[in-house]
């Protein structure tokens, strides 16, 4: 039998001891999230794949574990003080919710833009939300100086180890829940959640245990930071991963990281937004875009072979319904089941019929037509009809494009 016996800790952040201390506390306010298998999931990765739903915690994300946890450790006069915090939404929750149910002051700093229902959530658990800056690290600074300026306590979102501390009481849930996992799907922003995952994991589980990180490849300074061997800042570019969107890794979280995490992989937000639809097809879930990256991995077939039963952490789901519009409708693109067509026409009546008549005829579903004489290129004879199309999929869609060429027409595939 293999030994069961936990094993010292070899890394820069939090002890086994901790982990279990934090536990007791983080009860009082977090839930003990679903853990779903994935038969669809399972079946793409050839092993069994399990789903840790914190997009169904309080808050809707993870963020309530750290936070509450650093919170319950203040001292009466630090207390008094109150606190402040800088996010682009869920560890605003969760520092809000916390601060309320400790009785405490809390002011949050966020991004001009952040998503409204975090907006709208973080000030309903009594927190003064101010609005700064474009990206999460402008109002981190803010907060920063607001924390000097004021005494309050600044509760960083992940390097601090009280916070990587409560993050690890997640990865102790996991081993409650899947006792013989062998490898764990962690999205990765700063890298508290990851830290604390991997750390609390490994110490406790007595075997091998793989953890592998997912970070927006727009937003990925881990990668760049583990080559150097120590955290880097990078150049943010846009993503709807704003949730993990960040410049430069926590310094106490590298640490661990570079220890106790075996792989980080990215992914694009194309493959984020097929991550949505597929949760949301297939297991019923609403999971924000920075919570869907290890399932996007998955399917983007970012992660090998052999990594035996698997546990997806869906970290959040907080996500705008304006956005979360747009997110599916690029998820379905991406996945060929939202195809658009441009298709050069005679200039002449009955056009349009014989178009929609043959993509009819193919099964598929005319949803938008734009239909111009002044397209680039064209003839004073001819038009241009733009054309999008519902579709089944990859297949399908080729099946739409070769029946107009069978027809003589040259639809031209209009990238997404």
């Amino acid at each position: 039998m293999p030994d069961t016996t936990p094993v010292a800790t070899a890394f820069a952040g939090p002890s086994l001891a901790d982990f279990e201390r934090a536990r007791e506390a983080v009860a009082a306010v977090a839930e003990r999230t679903p853990m779903q298998d994935s038969h669809f999931l399972s079946g793409v990765l050839g092993t069994e794949v399990h789903l840790k739903c914190e997009n169904l915690q309080r808050t809707g994300s993870y963020k309530i574990r750290g936070a509450y946890y650093r919170l319950s450790r203040l001292t009466p006069e630090e207390r008094k003080q109150g606190v402040v915090a800088a996010s682009a939404g869920n560890h605003a929750q969760g520092v809000a919710l916390a601060a309320r149910e400790l009785g405490i002051r809390a002011t949050i700093f966020m991004p001009i833009g952040v998503p409204l229902p975090k907006l709208q959530a973080t000030r309903s658990y009594g927190a003064e939300v101010i609005l700064q800056g474009h990206t999460v690290d402008e109002p981190l600074r803010a907060a920063a100086e607001y924390s000097q300026k004021t005494g309050a306590v600044l509760i960083p979102p992940f390097d601090h180890h009280d916070v990587v501390t409560g993050q690890g009481t997640l990865g102790l849930e996991i081993l409650d829940e899947v006792p013989d996992v062998e490898t764990v799907l962690v999205p990765i922003g700063g890298g508290g959640l990851i830290a604390g995952v991997a750390s609390a994991i490994k110490q406790k589980a007595g075997r091998p245990v793989r953890i592998i990180g997912v970070q927006a490849e727009n937003a990925a300074p881990y990668p760049a930071s583990i080559q150097a061997g120590e955290p880097v800042s990078i150049e943010i570019a846009a993503t709807i991963a704003d949730g993990i969107a960040v410049s430069r890794p926590g310094a106490l979280n590298f640490e661990i990281i570079r220890t106790a995490v075996d792989d980080v992989v990215t992914v694009s937000d194309d493959e984020m937004a097929q991550a949505l639809v597929v949760l949301l097809e297939r297991a019923k879930l609403v999971v924000e875009p920075a919570g869907a990256v290890g399932v996007a991995a998955i399917l983007a077939g970012k992660l090998g072979p052999g990594l035996g039963k698997t546990v997806v952490i869906l970290s959040g789901g907080n996500i705008d319904p304006l956005m979360m519009e747009r997110v599916i409708s690029r998820g379905l693109a991406a996945s060929d089941r939202y195809l658009t067509l441009r298709i050069g026409l005679p200039d002449r009546p009955g056009q349009l019929a014989v178009i929609s008549r043959l993509i009819a005829d193919a099964n598929a579903n005319v949803v938008e037509v734009l239909h111009t004489r002044h397209g680039k290129g064209l003839q004073i004879s001819e038009v241009e009809l733009e054309v999008s199309v519902e579709t089944r999929g990859r297949d399908h869609a080729a099946l739409v494009v070769e029946t107009l060429r069978r027809e003589g027409y040259d639809p031209r595939v209009v990238a997404s």
